[in-house]
């Protein structure tokens, strides 16, 4: 199913984007980002975040994202699940210098923050993005030509089980600025199948 951008609402919204069903960009503002804590000790939560809501408990969320502007450390673009300053999800690649980046995923449970990366080579300036749902659970993927998906994590978050919000989110967490592109964005039938291996205790 393709998406109704009239769906989305801003949290932050930023001061230079333009949006419609088919494309997204979004020019990032310096010092903007989404950590909670966790070894930095510090708090950012001042990226800006487009998403829809849904209760639906079993779904899909593609998005393709092209960071060719990106030129400055931790420079980021992605998919985010962003319920409240505490409990959030998002993933991206994180611009880090001219030889790699940081392809990565954080989850924070009440005002946690995780990070999970792999290096990737510097020249790789687009990627896909697939968040899928099933209840309260979570899974992340990522593509490199929107076909063929490989699991980036499986998370669970505690306040994700009712309603909530998704979709995506560009920042230039030190003095930066660059255009995020979003396209192809689709919602579909969970794509992340159910479990059919040891059953639960």
């Amino acid at each position: 199913m393709s998406i109704n951008i009239d769906e989305f609402k801003w949290t932050r919204e930023p001061a230079r984007y333009s949006a419609t069903d088919n494309k997204v960009e979004i020019v990032t503002a310096e010092h903007t980002d989404l950590w909670q804590r966790t070894y930095y000790h510090f708090q950012n939560d001042n990226a800006p975040v487009f998403q829809m809501k849904t209760n639906e408990k079993y779904f899909s969320f593609v998005v393709k994202t092209d960071f060719k502007e990106s030129h400055h450390r931790f420079d980021q673009c992605g998919i985010v699940m962003y319920l409240d300053s505490e409990n959030w999800l998002k993933a991206s690649v994180e611009y880090e210098n001219d030889k790699y980046q940081h392809l990565g995923s954080v989850v924070t449970n009440n005002g946690y923050s995780d990070w999970a990366t792999t290096e990737i080579p510097s020249n790789i300036k687009t990627m896909w993005y697939r968040l899928s749902r099933r209840e309260d659970d979570y899974c992340i993927e990522c593509s490199y030509d929107g076909i063929k998906f490989s699991q980036m994590r499986i998370c669970h978050i505690g306040k994700g089980s009712g309603e909530i919000q998704f979709g995506i989110y560009a920042c230039s967490p030190e003095s930066s600025s660059f255009k995020a592109i979003f396209t192809n964005m689709e919602i579909t039938g969970c794509k992340w199948p159910a479990h059919n291996g040891q059953q639960p205790d």
